[in-house]
């Protein structure tokens, strides 16, 4: 395991996809869980580690995950959070040719019985979703996209492009219709961004691309 940053209060780690962010309760492998391990290994800690997922990504989804290896830098990232101060990005390769340069998406979305939906504005149970995104590359057959989150709502970039008609590229669950790669669809969190839990000081991670996403955007795959 290769860090992409670790101090004594973070642990930034690149997920491959096809692997849990944090453990189920089944015999699923996942990040959260090797990382403890790594620690343990390296540091010679025979007893519980204190290792937080500040953020979760999908199962099939890559990219930037940060850790607390605190409580207190768990409980300052999660107010960090919540006053909007971490900024992540993606990228996304998706299905058909995107015309606009730049767009936004504006939903309320419903999280039910893992899935999310588009559902009206007054529904009681609905959160408001937004996101911006700029076109990376066009091909014939996809678009390469940066995305950037305003907010953070359950499988919300999947949904809003496929509302858009564009669904990312594997994603069968909303609508996708082109094979990519087994246990994973063609979305990266590429970097994040926040404000150091203790010395407050600007953080940037960027992780690199999975190589199937490398080809897709650099080679020409589709």
């Amino acid at each position: 395991m290769l860090p992409l940053f670790e101090d004594h209060h973070l642990l930034v780690l690149n997920k491959s996809a096809g692997l849990l962010t944090q453990p189920s309760g089944t015999e699923q492998d996942s990040l959260e869980q090797q990382a403890k391990e790594w620690i343990k290994a390296v540091y010679h800690k025979p007893r519980h580690v204190f290792l937080h997922a500040v953020h979760r990504l999908d199962k099939s989804v890559s990219g930037v995950v940060v850790f607390a290896k605190t409580s207190k830098a768990l409980s300052r990232l999660n107010a960090s959070m919540r006053a909007k101060q971490i900024r992540k990005t993606y990228w996304a390769w998706v299905e058909g040719v995107v015309l606009l340069d730049l767009g936004v998406c504006e939903h309320v979305l419903f999280h039910d019985d893992f899935r999310a939906k588009v559902v009206d504005v007054h529904h009681p149970q609905g959160k408001r979703a937004d996101l911006s995104y700029k076109v990376l590359r066009r091909h014939l057959k996809g678009t390469l996209l940066e995305v950037e989150l305003a907010t953070g709502r359950y499988h919300q970039i999947r949904l809003q492009l496929a509302t858009l008609g564009h669904p990312i590229w594997g994603d069968r669950k909303y609508g996708g219709k082109q094979q990519y790669a087994s246990e994973a669809i063609a979305l990266h969190h590429h970097s994040l961004q926040l404000p150091h839990p203790i010395s407050h000081a600007w953080m940037v991670f960027e992780a690199p691309l999975p190589e199937q996403f490398r080809s897709f955007a650099f080679v020409g795959g589709i």
